[in-house]
């Protein structure tokens, strides 16, 4: 055994405990407090092994899971940023390239060249896969603020066109599921779990 190369996978397993003490926007569907984003990765890669039927396009399901448990890694050092604060996305993507580059980096060099690689792909979207686990990403929060009386939704004034920018994606992505993402985009209006769309508000 390489011992120096086990200790470097050690010190990777002890770093990325971090990730179940960042705290999400997110509530669990019991309302009882936030989900961290260790929880968020691990319901996101169960979503993309039940979900697989509905990709538009084969894909490689292994892929698709290993990169729903590193999506989010970086916030280890980043934090979580909620998507809907303007001011606070602002920069994020350079914070969570100086975190890839420092959490993959405790890994063996192979290793972390393949998980640095399959994080990459994530965030460009530019695969099947990619596009695919980025959708589902979307859709997540989605189902649990739809569970959760609206959840982040009502906490925070969002509207509509606000959810329907940000769940856009599943139009493309995984077209089969946009019929319903619409239906409960008008069901979650009509029920005052989303706000109505700034068009709809004015006098």
């Amino acid at each position: 055994m390489d011992i120096n190369r086990f200790n470097q996978q050690l010190h990777f397993i002890t770093e990325i405990d971090r990730l179940k003490m960042v705290l999400r926007q997110t509530l669990l569907m019991d309302q009882s407090r936030r989900e961290n984003s260790a929880e968020h990765s691990w319901h996101l890669a169960l979503l993309a092994m039940i979900l697989v039927e509905y990709a538009p396009e084969p894909i490689d399901l292994l892929r698709v899971m290993k990169m729903a448990l590193l999506h989010d890694i970086v916030e280890i050092d980043a934090g979580d940023v909620f998507c809907y604060d303007i001011a606070a996305n602002i920069g994020k993507a350079e914070r969570e390239q100086r975190a890839a580059d420092r959490i993959f980096g405790l890994l063996p060099s192979d290793q972390a060249q393949e998980l640095r690689q399959l994080w990459d792909e994530f965030e460009t979207q530019d695969t099947a896969d990619a596009k695919f686990a980025a959708a589902l990403d979307r859709l997540q929060p989605f189902w649990h603020n739809l569970n959760t009386e609206g959840g982040t939704w009502r906490i925070h004034g969002i509207n509509q066109d606000q959810a329907m920018k940000r769940i856009g994606l599943v139009k493309t992505a995984i077209p089969e599921l946009w019929p319903w993402v619409e239906q409960a985009i008008a069901t979650a209006v009509q029920n005052g779990l989303l706000q109505p769309s700034e068009a709809n508000t004015e006098p």
